[in-house]
């Protein structure tokens, strides 16, 4: 009887002694799988920012000659630095990507001008200082930041654009995109054509 009561006291005092060893190989465990996992996430964080190319590629200044220009338009692109959400005092703030998209296999495009306009038709800010080049299947975008809310809920974009020989017409949209909190939302905007060369 005295040997069955002595027992399990003995297995309790090995328990105890033993936990100690168990609880620093936990602990180292869990330390080396806390730097295993910071490591995997700090890699993969740099190697995202690393790998992201530039959104607007380095366009080429030129000089416009008129008597060289054979086809152009003035691009009317609706955009929208904010929208109403539930009531008309809420507003959800958007970043606005204008795209600008040379659609001819073979010849460049010539970018005149683009002029973002608030909601009362006033001109906000001017992206181009002069022409630029834009070459075949090229794209180039112009971003107007989600905090940026000169624009208002009815901005605009209007791009004027022209070539020395017949092309393919390039594609002008405006790609508007909130995703923070727990929801998110996209959408895109065409370009309608308000004048012809």
């Amino acid at each position: 009887m005295r040997h069955s009561i002595l027992h399990p006291l003995i297995s309790l005092k090995k328990l105890m002694s033993d936990s100690g060893e168990l609880r620093r190989q936990l602990g180292r465990s869990l330390l080396a799988y806390s730097l295993i996992l910071i490591l995997l996430l700090t890699g993969c964080t740099q190697s995202q920012t690393a790998t992201v190319p530039d959104p607007t590629p380095s366009l080429k200044p030129v000089t416009l000659d008129n008597s060289k220009i054979v086809i152009g338009q003035t691009v009317y692109v609706p955009a929208y630095s904010a929208i109403y959400m539930w009531e008309q005092r809420r507003t959800m703030d958007l970043t606005t990507t204008l795209s600008i998209r040379n659609t001819d296999l073979q010849l460049p495009i010539i970018v005149a001008a683009v002029t973002y306009y608030d909601g009362n038709g006033k001109p906000v800010r001017q992206y181009l200082e002069q022409p630029v080049e834009l070459n075949p299947l090229a794209s180039t975008n112009f971003v107007v930041n989600q905090e940026d809310r000169t624009g208002g809920t009815g901005a605009s974009f209007v791009v004027e654009w022209v070539a020395t020989q017949k092309v393919s017409m390039p594609v002008i949209e405006a790609i508007m995109i909130n995703t923070s909190g727990n929801q998110g939302l996209s959408f895109v905007s065409e370009g309608r054509v308000i004048k012809s060369r």
